[in-house]
């Protein structure tokens, strides 16, 4: 009898997400109670239009090269899985003889892991089901941190460092800058664009996140102080941020995606509606900086620990898979060590994380809550990895003026 292992990816890309799916392919390869592995194009759309792609033909050589390429290579999916689909899924399963499931994603897609598991039982087949983290916004629940956003994390961390050298340099013409990071609800890549300031005159002076809300006159305030004290502000806000009604800042104009979702890159952003305010009101030179999905894809900027720790995800997966486990996801579980970070692998019940969410602790920012912690520090900096490595980046200051 044939034994299929089928794996999917989806949700937004991120620059490790192939990491994970070349740790499961090379483990799987360990193991004979796999006879095969199909890889889902376009996630669960191609389990529902039988679109496979036979991953075991693939070669060492492609699978090297694989390791270091960005975004999806399966092909991703944001469709709204319907309740017939789940049926109709589980019937392609049983005709092409897959027995074993994985999708490589964030929370939407832990959450279609849990229905398909379920669904599967209820309908009598026998399928194993085991979720791989992947999310740049760090908002997953039931592991420590997600693949995916270490990286993101390295990338807003170098451009606000180097940019805000940027905005020092024009500050007799450009007073504030504003970047606005990817994350939905979650303030984890807001707050990461910190981790290189080594001193309070260094970018970024003010940080907004979407768990604390969001106060228009405390914010001109907070900018006006900053400007009379450096002649320069640079400022990251998190797509999400809401005022204290729960009102997303730039509401009024932003569509949802089928998922029922803000599509924030389609609105003109938060960023454009302070970028207004400020003027309006400090009559400030404003900048505006939305880097959206470069920072997701760039492989320039991928974090060593990350794809590390996304392949051994990835490759848990498979182990899990042949040692019979199923309805759970992989988990990256830190160890306290005292002088180095470390991880371990571990899982947790997919039904323990369904529907949930994890968001920025509050001790991560300041009492403010205008910009992070020592404690979100301790926490995100072993995630980004060295970045003395990153070209030899260099932070020199000239002599003081005369």
């Amino acid at each position: 009898m044939k034994r299929i292992l089928a794996v999917a990816q989806s949700g937004g890309p991120t620059a490790v997400i192939n990491a994970s799916l070349v740790g499961m392919i090379n483990e799987a390869r360990q193991h004979q109670c796999f006879t095969g592995i199909y890889g889902l194009v376009h996630g669960i759309e191609g389990g529902l239009n039988e679109e496979f792609i036979d991953l075991t033909r693939e070669d060492e050589g492609t699978l090297r090269r694989l390791l270091r390429t960005p975004a999806s290579a399966l092909g991703s999916s944001r469709y709204k899985v319907q309740d017939e689909d789940y049926e109709r899924l589980i019937h392609v399963f049983r005709a092409h003889e897959i027995r074993y499931f994985t999708q490589i994603g964030g929370n939407g897609s832990m959450y279609v892991c849990h229905q398909v598991a379920q669904i599967a039982q209820h309908m009598g087949y026998e399928l194993q089901v085991i979720g791989v983290p992947k999310t740049i916004d760090n908002d997953l629940a039931g592991t420590d941190h997600a693949p995916g956003y270490g990286s993101a994390a390295r990338f807003l961390a170098i451009a606000t460092r180097d940019v805000g050298r940027d905005l020092e340099a024009m500050a007799t013409y450009e007073d504030v800058m504003i970047l606005e990071t990817l994350g939905r609800d979650a303030g984890w890549l807001a707050a990461a664009s910190a981790l290189l300031k080594k001193h309070d005159d260094e970018a970024p002076h003010l940080i907004y996140v979407p768990e604390i809300a969001f106060d228009e006159a405390r914010f001109l305030e907070d900018v006006q102080r900053v400007h009379s004290r450096l002649g320069r502000v640079f400022v990251v806000i998190g797509e999400g941020i809401r005022d204290t009604n729960g009102s997303f800042v730039a509401q009024s104009n932003a569509p949802t995606d089928t998922l029922g979702r803000v599509v924030y890159a389609l609105s003109t952003g938060a960023s454009n509606e302070l970028a207004v305010k400020v003027r309006q009101h400090l009559g400030l030179q404003v900048r505006l900086l939305r880097p959206g999905l470069i920072g997701r894809d760039l492989s320039a900027c991928v974090s060593p620990v990350d794809r590390q720790e996304a392949t051994l995800v990835g490759t848990a997966a498979a182990q899990y898979h042949a040692n019979g486990l199923s309805h759970y996801m992989v988990t990256l579980e830190r160890l306290e060590t005292p002088s180095s970070y470390s991880s371990s692998i571990g899982r947790i019940s997919l039904a323990e994380i369904s529907g949930q969410e994890k968001l920025l602790p509050r001790h991560y920012m300041n009492a403010a809550g205008n910009m992070v912690t020592p404690a979100f520090y301790a926490y995100a900096l072993p995630l980004i990895g060295n970045i003395a490595r990153l070209g030899r980046l260099q932070n020199v200051r000239v002599a003081k003026r005369f």
